[in-house]
């Protein structure tokens, strides 16, 4: 019998499209959906997750697609289905009322709430019947009817009291800054660091880059060589680790053991553009070429299978895919990327085979250490077991024949591996995600000067400034997909695509994208700063949003706030407008206190708070952009490490946005930088060794 549609089959999310042909009655999160739970006087139902979420997949499987349990829910609630990437800031008001609730989150989440929106009940993913010491869904649905039925005004007012506790709103004190705070992050890093596999914690390894450019910038500005060292182990481990994909690069999310072997395979676009950043710093300060492989290799990954024909990036590829083409539905967490042993012999020649099984850690039992839903049984995940030069010496042959044999072998892996029905593609083009994209494209140009880098960059910017941004409308747009704009966006795009736009200036000079990232910002100010007690929401004042919270946690992307902390000092660095100073001012000092109790959980707010102290640099360049020598000058600014630096270029345009810069050049036709830093420019210089040692004297 063919499956009829719900009410999703008419969205564009690729998430609410997976659950368009279950039996439940499922809705999308709007005015007229939240109506007819008040009008039936019924509970509502939340689920949330993503596209590629494992457990998503999982719990669809077992409640969502039994026509039993359906119908209890049909019967029962308005259900609810929300993509947490098109709506991160529903997801956050129920994520924080979950974790209040119940010590912890995750995905799916599946929350209970009134027909006000208001939450009475919450957890994550919830198996059809009993088991692993969670209550089955069945029998929750049941106990939450007669709830509703018998107890109604008893669900009312516990879901009141939950929003109550929730509404605490941060009071700013008015607190000196010290930099003490700094060394309290080294501190609680130096406590959590894995000596011996690298990394944060005992258990699940994420990588985290934004705890991991704190400490390079840490590094950076004390010389404290073991910042530098948890971060460059770190970043060893994991790119040895099954958690990169040794054939087609790119980063999986995070492992599910200590050792960086064993992903959970899903690869997300944020991951590929902070990671990348963060190899490309880590040369930048090292030389360490792996680390420069990395990163290129990174971009690779998402250039070859995440990018758009238009120009934007994609979101995700899931961790499950398809066994058999033949039979698409059945899939298995991993089964695109993991090998059995004899299947690797059959596609490589035996004697290469020894030498690749022994490089990769290759067993007949399999190597997958940690397999959390028992399905990987003797498959194996290609991690880098020991040195290349210890497999050559061991099987009799030198560095350059084992690395030859390495390189073939991986080539005929790909050509057998691509065979297998590819993991699902998410093709949500998301402003956030895309603009921490643009900024890694950006860094990776910086570093290695390959022109393939800042053509992405520009075509990303211009995706999204002209698809995302409508001026006239003074609206930015979080979601783009098959030509349809939705959502708009919150302060995290804001604040994301203003940072992209700055940091593309440094490369394009655009004195049109500059005057965009200042209205963008007046923008972000209107819509979301909060004039009371500073700091931005997280999203404006609409009809079906609870509680306006204000992130300051810096996850596995960094928060709205901290960054858009930093582009306020920024754009006072470059157009020296009090207001920008002040409006950050007030935002450090109402998050401080929180940072404080807990920095290890705000390293990207506690980086914007170290550029505020020391204000950032400006670098102004003037000359002849065609020149060798500009070029020369331009390409050791941008290659050198410096965390904090904007760069601006005189000419007529930048001369009436930034009408200061007419008091600084005054020989605007020759070849030359002027640094400037705490309010005062050292005198221009014209050669590569001069402006060397001027941006070596930089401290701040």
């Amino acid at each position: 019998m063919p499956k009829r549609p719900n009410n999703l089959i008419n969205e564009k999310s690729p998430y609410l499209l997976q659950h368009a042909y279950n039996p439940v009655n499922w809705y999308a999160w709007n005015i007229e959906t939240i109506q007819l739970a008040k009008t039936h006087d019924k509970p509502i139902f939340l689920s949330i997750g993503y596209s590629t979420c494992y457990w998503c997949h999982v719990m669809e499987r077992e409640c969502f697609e039994d026509f039993g349990i359906a119908a209890l829910m049909n019967e029962t609630f308005v259900n609810i289905k929300v993509d947490r990437e098109e709506m991160p800031e529903i997801d956050r008001i129920y994520m924080t009322a979950l974790q209040s609730m119940t010590g912890s989150g995750g995905w799916p989440m599946s929350m209970f709430l009134t027909p006000d929106l208001k939450p009475f009940y919450g957890a994550t993913y919830i198996p059809p019947k009993s088991k692993y010491g969670r209550s089955g869904f069945e029998d929750l649905v049941n106990q939450i009817a007669e709830l509703w039925k018998h107890k109604k005004n008893e669900v009312i007012n516990s879901s009141e009291k939950i929003i109550t506790l929730l509404d605490n709103t941060l009071k700013a004190e008015d607190r000196k800054f010290e930099e003490g705070i700094f060394d309290s992050v080294f501190v609680q890093c130096l406590n959590l660091y894995d000596e011996e596999f690298g990394g944060f914690g005992s258990g699940n390894k994420f990588p985290r880059p934004v705890i991991l450019d704190f400490l390079l910038k840490y590094y950076y500005h004390t010389k404290e060589t073991k910042a530098l060292d948890m971060v460059t182990f770190t970043l060893k481990k994991m790119y040895e680790g099954g958690i990169f994909d040794k054939l087609d690069k790119g980063f999986h999310r995070y492992s599910v053991d200590k050792y960086w072997r064993v992903p959970h395979f899903e690869k997300m676009l944020y991951d590929q553009a902070q990671i990348s950043n963060t190899y490309f710093d880590a040369y930048s300060l090292t030389k360490e070429l792996s680390f420069l492989r990395a990163g290129n290799e990174t971009l690779e990954y998402v250039m070859n299978f995440l990018l758009d024909k238009d120009g934007g990036f994609y979101s995700a590829e899931d961790a499950e895919s398809a066994i058999s083409l033949k039979d698409p539905d059945k899939k298995q967490e991993g089964y695109f990327y993991l090998w059995e042993k004899d299947e690797i012999e059959s596609v490589i020649d035996n004697e290469n085979a020894d030498v690749f099984n022994e490089y990769f850690g290759i067993l007949h039992k399999g190597n997958t250490i940690s397999d959390p839903h028992n399905i990987f049984g003797s498959k194996n995940v290609l991690y880098k077991s020991e040195d290349l030069s210890e497999t050559a010496k061991r099987n009799g042959i030198s560095y350059e024949e084992a690395e030859d044999v390495i390189t073939k072998a991986i080539s005929k892996l790909k050509e057998h591996r691509n065979k297998r029905p590819r993991p699902f593609l998410d093709k949500k083009i998301i402003t956030s995600w895309n603009s921490l994209m643009i900024s890694a494209f950006v860094k990776g140009y910086t570093i290695t000067g390959n022109k393939d880098y800042k053509h992405a960059a520009a075509r990303a910017v211009s995706f999204l400034v002209n698809n995302l941004y409508n001026e006239k409308e003074e609206k930015l747009y979080r979601r783009y997909i098959q030509g349809e704009i939705k959502f708009e966006a919150g302060l995290e795009d804001y604040a994301f695509l203003i940072k992209a736009l700055l940091d593309f200036h440094n490369i394009s000079f655009s004195g049109k994208l500059l005057t965009i990232a200042k209205r963008l910002t007046e923008l972000a100010i209107t819509k979301f700063y909060d004039k009371e007690e500073g700091g931005f929401f997280d999203s404006e004042k609409r009809y079906d949003i609870i509680l306006r919270t204000k992130e300051v946690y810096d996850g596995a992307e960094p928060s709205g706030n901290s960054v858009m902390a930093d582009n306020l000092t920024r754009l006072f660095t470059i157009f020296k407008e009090d207001r920008y100073y002040e409006l950050a001012d007030k935002s450090f000092k109402l998050f401080y206190s929180k940072a404080e109790s807990s920095p290890f959980s705000s390293p990207h707010f506690l980086s914007s708070l170290f550029n505020f102290l020391k204000y950032n640099t400006s670098i102004i360049l003037s000359g002849n952009l065609r020149s060798d020598l500009f070029n020369e000058l331009h390409s050791t600014v941008i290659r050198k490490y410096l965390p904090n630096k904007n760069i601006i270029y005189f000419n007529n345009i930048s001369a009436k946005l930034i009408p200061y810069l007419n008091e600084i050049v005054k020989d605007y036709k020759t070849d030359k930088v002027y640094i400037c830093e705490n309010f005062k420019c050292n005198l221009p210089v014209s050669t590569t060794n001069e402006l060397n040692n001027l941006l070596n004297k930089i401290r701040n």
